[in-house]
């Protein structure tokens, strides 16, 4: 049943992708498909969560599966309120169904160990009073409206459509494509950052997101969110880089795909993504592109990292070399995502 209603909400998803090509090729107008894949997350991941907790044993389980799977099946009311919640409906980050539930009731709350001074008055009940979000929700909007500045301000500067032209093609130099391309493709983010950042401030208002508290007593809002923008723009490995991107679709396609198959998983965790993002030729170079670079890096980390942590001075240059190159593959990689179309991305790769 679970492989069913990831079938049927792939399958769905995919006759608006398709229809969305029809009407309107490349472009990004927003519309219903974008909500949809937020949707196509929730309503897949609770079918695994719900086949976790009814059909398998829990010897079974990992730890992952067993802290989110789901013993009874939701009512309608919960079913719904669940799959079209309306804070992190837009732009995610997409919850699981345990955490929505304890969020719902409360008990996101609970786990944690509250500051000094809160009250427990018994075994049986707990007063706790809920953390002000305010400081952070103003810190992420602040962020997020400066990227959309930045998107807006110098994106027209370097259009990624100038990769196209035949002059930017054959009259230019491989090191100022690079550039190019870096500075394009970067650009382009910013209006990725802004999306999730604005939604993960929408969440934390809401009162989502909270995760304990630190050594100094203040409330942490990140246990949710889809970005980490420092993380991604200063990371020394494609992993890293890929950890701190879309994270609710990386922890979503790790527990639907990564954790449950055992052949190819990597390969098939792309596939899966490619999937779900539409049929754009661009999508699946891109992802493509991802695989054979992930089973590269790792390969040349396993081989050649260990040389280089001797001493202090030979790792800052191993990582500033990792930087810059995992800086120019993201750049090398992803400019076909954006361009959407086959050939252009082609001719420039040869």
């Amino acid at each position: 049943i679970f492989r069913m209603v990831l079938a049927v909400a792939l399958i769905y998803l995919s006759c608006i992708h398709l229809h969305r090509q029809m009407y309107d090729y490349a472009s990004y107008t927003l519309d219903i498909s974008g909500p949809l894949m937020i949707i196509t997350q929730k309503v897949t991941s609770l079918a695994f969560c719900i086949h976790d907790g009814i059909a398998r044993a829990e010897s079974e389980l990992s730890r992952t599966q067993k802290a989110y799977a789901v013993k009874n099946i939701p009512s309608a009311l919960e079913y719904f309120s669940y799959s079209l919640q309306f804070p992190s409906l837009m732009a995610g980050p997409a919850l699981f169904y345990k955490d929505y539930i304890d969020f719902i009731d409360g008990k996101n709350f609970l786990p944690t160990t509250p500051p000094s001074g809160s009250s427990r008055d018994s075994a049986t009940r707990i007063v706790i009073h809920e953390p002000s979000p305010v400081r952070v929700v103003c810190k992420k909007v602040i962020m997020s409206m400066t990227c959309v500045v930045i998107f807006v301000k110098f994106l027209p500067m370097f259009p990624i459509n100038r990769v196209k032209d035949s002059d930017f093609v054959e009259n230019t130099s491989l090191l100022y494509k690079f550039w190019y391309l870096n500075i394009a493709t970067m650009l382009i983010r910013f209006k990725y950052y802004f999306a999730w950042l604005f939604a993960d401030a929408v969440c934390n208002n809401a009162g989502i997101g909270f995760n304990g508290y630190d050594a100094n007593e203040v409330p942490k809002w990140d246990k949710f969110t889809n970005v980490y923008v420092f993380k991604f723009e200063f990371g020394t490995s494609l992993r890293e880089c890929i950890e701190a991107w879309n994270i609710g679709t990386n922890v979503w396609l790790r527990r639907v795909v990564y954790e449950r198959v055992d052949k190819y998983p990597t390969v098939l965790t792309y596939a899966l993504s490619a999937l779900w993002h539409g049929f754009y030729p661009g999508y699946y170079i891109t992802f493509a592109n991802g695989a054979l670079f992930t089973f590269a890096a790792r390969s040349m980390r396993r081989t050649i990292r260990d040389y280089f942590t001797g001493n202090s001075e030979i790792k800052m240059m191993y990582d500033i070399s990792t930087f810059i190159t995992t800086r120019l593959v993201m750049s090398y990689i992803t400019f076909t995502f954006i361009l959407l179309e086959f050939w252009p991305g082609i001719r420039l790769y040869l």
